[in-house]
């Protein structure tokens, strides 16, 4: 049995995520046994982008309006440029992320998928890092932000960039193991 038999995660995108932040940590997370669902705002599909280019498209395994944090012990936020920017005005997405935090399960973002915590209102006074271009955000926004391959702050693990990948899903299997954190809070 995995580390994360019985758990279920969930990633929430839409389209513009770096596909490799997706693909790379849902299979370290159903290699340790964890079931995991994309959600998106969409239903269908969502279509992924390596650099500038478009990638392929995945399937949404659930749409957000049906999807609720309470089904989940840990969420997921891919980078990418677009796909932060597209869920960080969606208030059902911001719900979401909120309802993780409130709940004290485990969240976790890469590159620029911090961008969408600052939105959430959950990054004030926490230790994050992400990639440098959305530093200065997260430090406007009241976090600790760091320079290092991967940040655990209570639960919340994120990482900067596609390089840091193989630390960001080591400790994101760690975390999700773990459960609930009490310094976690919306």
């Amino acid at each position: 049995m995995g580390k994360l038999t019985d758990k279920k995660i969930a990633i929430l995108t839409e389209d513009g995520f770096e596909e490799i932040e997706l693909t790379s940590p849902k299979e370290a997370l159903e290699q340790a046994g964890a079931t995991v669902h994309i959600i998106s705002p969409k239903s269908d599909s969502v279509r992924a982008k390596e650099g500038d280019e478009w990638k392929g498209d995945y399937k949404v395994d659930k749409a957000l309006d049906s999807a609720s944090a309470d089904d989940y012990d840990g969420l997921l936020i891919p980078g990418g440029v677009i796909n932060p920017d597209k869920l960080r005005v969606n208030e059902s997405a911001l719900s979401f992320v909120k309802a993780f935090f409130a709940a004290g399960k485990p969240v976790s973002a890469i590159c620029h998928g911090p961008q969408v915590l600052i939105d959430a209102e959950v990054v004030e006074g926490r230790k994050i890092t992400s990639v440098g271009a959305i530093k200065r955000d997260l430090i406007n926004a009241g976090a600790q932000w760091e320079d290092s391959e991967v940040v655990t702050d209570q639960g919340l693990v994120t990482s900067r960039t596609p390089e840091d990948l193989p630390a960001f899903n080591k400790k994101i299997v760690e975390e999700y193991a773990e459960g609930k954190h009490k310094g976690q809070h919306a």
